[in-house]
């Protein structure tokens, strides 16, 4: 802190005890003027460090949500064990840990294969049912894999009620493979559903499940010009398996993502 001068207080030469009250008034007055001249010229470090506060701009605080899934962002081949039937592919199968659904209870565990380069894409958390569980009213979106040179995949989860009012209904009991990709193809393509997009469809049983495929080819379609699908129910819920492709990722890769299609099993 500054030292204030002594003899700054004081300009004035004091008067002897005889000088006249006026004059001890103009002595007084000089000394109030002296000081208060002074602290208005002179900083404390406590007043300049307020002042430099004062003058830093704020930082900026971004908030950010924190990842809805697990997902990694390595390739799949360096968590995944490779699948016993094919060893060019990882096999993925679904835990409570993967899922808000799988951990509820509202689906049932699901796997499939994949190529090992492939990479887990993180799913938005008002996609994930997450807000919603246990009882969604509309589908939400599970898991998601990609790979920017062969396609990506979904798995995308309805609720049963959405589609018959029927408790534990089959996949025979909704309808027909057509009927049910009427009312589940924007959540294939992404955005519209034309029924012209449909260029095949087939009934596959695995067991007592029965599975209903699709072959489309959508121009429009936010998810690529070209979809595969594969879905089946069980317990309350239907379990759509997506594989979308550019027409590039399309032409190298059709047979593995045929594969990959191929192999999902509720």
């Amino acid at each position: 802190m500054a030292t204030l001068p002594f003899t700054s207080f004081f300009p004035l030469t004091l008067s002897s005890p005889s000088s006249s009250s006026s004059s001890k008034l103009s002595t007084l007055h000089a000394f109030r003027a002296s000081t208060s001249q002074y602290f208005s010229t002179q900083h404390t470090p406590r007043r300049e460090f307020l002042k430099g506060l004062a003058l830093m701009p704020l930082p900026l605080v971004v908030l950010r949500e924190p990842p809805p899934s697990h997902a990694r962002e390595v390739e799949v081949g360096s968590f995944l064990p490779p699948s016993p039937s094919d060893p060019s592919f990882v096999l993925f199968t679904a835990s409570p840990k993967d899922t808000p659904a799988l951990r509820a209870g509202n689906v049932q565990p699901y796997k499939f294969l994949l190529p090992p380069t492939w990479k887990q894409a993180r799913v938005a958390n008002i996609l994930s049912g997450n807000y919603c569980q246990p009882k969604c009213a509309e589908p939400w979106v599970e898991v998601k894999f990609e790979d920017e040179k062969q396609g990506k995949v979904q798995v995308v989860a309805s609720p049963l009620i959405r589609l018959t009012n029927k408790p534990n209904a089959t996949i025979e009991d909704i309808g027909t493979p057509e009927k049910l990709i009427a009312s589940l193809g924007p959540f294939v393509t992404g955005n519209t559903f034309d029924p012209e997009e449909l260029l095949e469809t087939s009934v596959e049983k695995l067991g007592d499940q029965t599975y209903y495929k699709y072959v489309l080819e959508t121009p429009y379609a936010l998810t690529g010009t070209h979809n595969l699908a594969k879905a089946t129910a069980k317990g309350n819920t239907v379990v759509l398996f997506v594989v979308s492709a550019n027409d590039k990722q399309w032409q190298t890769s059709e047979e593995t993502l045929k594969t990959v299609l191929d192999s999902f099993q509720v």
